[in-house]
């Protein structure tokens, strides 16, 4: 359920970064010393240029693989570590597949990432195998099909102000508060969770993305009417994004962090994941090919960043 409701998060968080981006010359061309706040016009016009850009980002996300991190901690004053783990992320055709490659800092056994390349192999395989793929994947169509749709009710969803301007890594970025339309009306469970959450956004007027993001829950949000658990007001989930590729945006780190109760038990949890090791495979075909050459090469993969 926990797990469901993250992925959910992540889906929200990444949709909610949708809503704004540069609009027109007179915000790619502000300075830090330009303390003219953006008009309400230009706020809503940011939010149509961003949200072309993810959904172009969207159509190309699954030609790439990456390197992912992930230290998850228990709360409480003296937490632990519950799983370290490095994944290298791999795309399906209609997804992604994990293949693990450290554990607690040690690489996994040669054999055992070799049986990983298999099965990637065979999903590549099967996907290669069936006319007019991914298109005729109803199931790879639908959540496609729901992430846009998302995305697109973003405009609905939240009212969008613009907060200050601010420099980071260089860059001079837009600060934008974003926070539930009331008028707004769920259709959907993704939808309603985001009538629970507010968040800020951090714009680089210079290629209409996204730098960064906060969300963060407002209020509890329950799964079987609160029988079988709750995520409790003041969960957070924070994402940084960089350029992997021309005009290209992806995360390369994010964090949650939140407490919550499955049926009697509350527990904390905090979660940091940092991502590197970006490269585009291209479509299942082309994947297939790179996926059989390193079965054949068997060279071990190197996850570090």
């Amino acid at each position: 359920m926990m797990r469901r409701f993250f992925i959910l998060t992540g889906a929200m968080a990444l949709a909610l970064f949708a809503v704004s981006g540069p609009a027109g010359s007179r915000a790619a061309q502000q300075s830090l010393e330009d303390n003219r706040p953006l008009s309400h016009d230009e706020v809503v016009a940011l939010a149509d240029r961003a949200i072309v850009n993810q959904h172009r980002s969207d159509q190309v996300l699954f030609e790439y693989e990456r390197v992912e991190h992930s230290v998850e901690r228990s709360g409480g004053s003296n937490p632990r570590i519950l799983l370290d783990k490095t994944y290298r992320i791999v795309p399906t055709g209609t997804g992604t597949l994990k293949l693990l490659l450290k554990e607690n800092g040690k690489p996994v056994d040669a054999e055992i990432y070799r049986k990983e390349l298999s099965t990637w192999e065979q999903n590549l395989a099967a996907s290669t195998r069936i006319p007019n793929f991914p298109q005729s994947d109803e199931k790879f169509q639908k959540k496609m099909k729901d992430r846009t749709e998302l995305i697109d009710s973003m405009r609905q969803a939240y009212l969008a102000t613009w907060l200050a301007r601010e420099r980071s890594n260089g860059r001079v970025l837009e600060k934008i508060q974003l926070e539930p339309n009331p008028q707004f009306h769920p259709h959907s469970l993704v939808t309603e969770i985001l009538t629970h959450a507010r968040a800020v956004v951090w714009i680089d007027p210079q290629t209409a993305q996204v730098a960064r993001g906060e969300a963060e829950i407002i209020r509890d949000v329950s799964f079987g009417g609160g029988i079988l658990g709750k995520v409790y007001r003041g969960a957070h989930f924070d994402m940084e994004q960089s350029e992997i590729a021309p005009g290209l945006w992806l995360p390369t780190r994010y964090q949650y962090d939140f407490s919550a109760r499955k049926f009697l038990f509350i527990f904390e949890q905090h979660n940091v994941t940092e991502v590197s090791r970006f490269r585009r495979l291209g479509p299942p075909a082309q994947a297939l090919a790179e996926v059989r050459r390193e079965l054949a090469s068997k060279a071990a993969f190197n996850g570090d960043p």
